[in-house]
């Protein structure tokens, strides 16, 4: 009787840890179209993953693949790694069109970005017109297609909620989430409470905003509730499509793309490397080595690229010889933009800025010009929206 008792107890407490974790996934949507896909066992589905190092690594996102081939093994399933270490949301606005859809159709995505973007210092206006940016740029490729929104954790993040404030980042998420009826998951809130709680230390058992195995589990089960809780609905008998409502901000980056640098003109001093590879040990990011760059380490060079527009910027290799960059739109005035981050001493990193934005529809003219100094500058792609 005692035993019985006792396991009773425990399941009544594991009931109300789980639906305690619950607030912390908030169903402003659902996945039926998914599940149409899914559930049933028969069919294809593509399952997309967008994010920064967090979602490229080993560990939530194979946990994820591996639970749906398990669960649902007549599913025929294709899997896309979308992640790129550094990348927030800015990067992901105008490489979504390039790296996710260009993959083919996708029927569920995830996306994540927000401790990228606070490392990287995103501000709060990019965030919010690159995030509403990829959603828009999805649901009009695919009006079907099923988005999760989740907001990961870092020491910041806890310390803001600690203060009794709700991180930018996970506000801009969840704020977009809500306007397109998209699930959304708030695993900085779940492991700061968590930790608050003295359930588990971050030094002990998280370790890092790169979560250890241990928070790489935390991380797949919300995931995986999430999805066990949805699918327990009824199997939608047909598909149903998305209807974009007005965007929150009209400029935002739902057209974003890459502009291919061969279309660049008026070269002097710059010149197209058809395979870039670094001469040095420095490291570098998957995507953007071997592959063609627009270069120059001449003084006073310059380069012109065309585009249509509202909104124009560079990818760039920001590494140990970056320097500051002098631009201007349309024969206006000359401004500068430093390529140097805290990073590039040690790593050709991929550097994502906006150079002109809230353009007037229509042609432009971007002119690039490298100062007379000992810097390099690499474009790997123009921005364009």
């Amino acid at each position: 009787m005692i035993r019985k008792i006792a396991v009773l107890l425990m399941g009544i407490a594991i009931a109300v840890s789980t639906s305690a974790q619950d607030k912390f996934i908030t169903r402003y949507g659902h996945l039926d179209n998914a599940r149409y896909y899914i559930e049933p066992g028969g069919r294809n589905a593509t399952v997309a993953f967008l994010g920064g190092s967090i979602t490229n690594m080993k560990g939530w996102r194979d946990k994820v693949c591996e639970y749906l081939t398990g669960a649902y093994h007549n599913t025929n399933f294709r899997f896309i790694n979308a992640g790129i270490p550094s990348l927030g949301s800015l990067p992901h606005s105008f490489r979504f069109q390039h790296d996710v859809l260009g993959q083919g159709k996708i029927d569920l995505l995830f996306v994540e970005a927000a401790v990228n973007d606070r490392v990287n210092g995103t501000n709060e206006v990019t965030q919010r017109r690159a995030m509403e940016g990829i959603i828009r740029h999805a649901l009009k490729a695919n009006p079907q297609m099923n988005i999760v929104l989740m907001a990961f954790v870092d020491p910041d993040k806890m310390a803001d909620y600690r203060a009794g404030k709700v991180p930018v980042e996970v506000k801009v998420h969840e704020d977009l989430a809500k306007k397109y009826h998209l699930p959304f998951i708030n695993l900085a809130k779940e492991i700061t409470t968590r930790i608050d709680a003295k359930e588990f230390t971050w030094e002990g058992d998280f370790k890092d905003l790169h979560p250890s195995p241990f928070g790489q589990q935390l991380y797949f089960e919300a995931i995986k509730r999430l999805l066990e809780e949805d699918f327990k609905l009824p199997v939608p008998k047909q598909l149903v499509s998305a209807k974009l409502p007005p965007a929150a901000d009209p400029r935002n980056y739902e057209n974003g793309d890459y502009g291919d640098i061969h279309k660049s003109n008026q070269l002097k001093g710059f010149h197209i490397v058809e395979s870039w590879e670094p001469s040095d040990k420095t490291g570098t990011r998957e995507g953007f080595v071997k592959v063609p760059m627009l270069v120059s380490d001449t003084a006073l060079s310059s380069v012109e690229y065309p585009f249509t527009g509202r909104t124009i910027g560079i990818s760039t290799l920001s590494g140990p010889d970056a320097g500051v960059i002098q631009y201007r739109i349309d024969g206006g005035a000359v401004q500068q933009k430093d390529l140097r981050t805290e990073w590039s001493k040690s790593l050709y990193l991929p550097w994502f800025l906006i150079l002109g934005d809230d353009l007037k529809p229509g042609a432009h003219t971007l002119t690039l010009i490298k100062p007379a100094d000992a810097s390099v500058c690499r474009v790997v792609n123009f921005l364009v929206n």
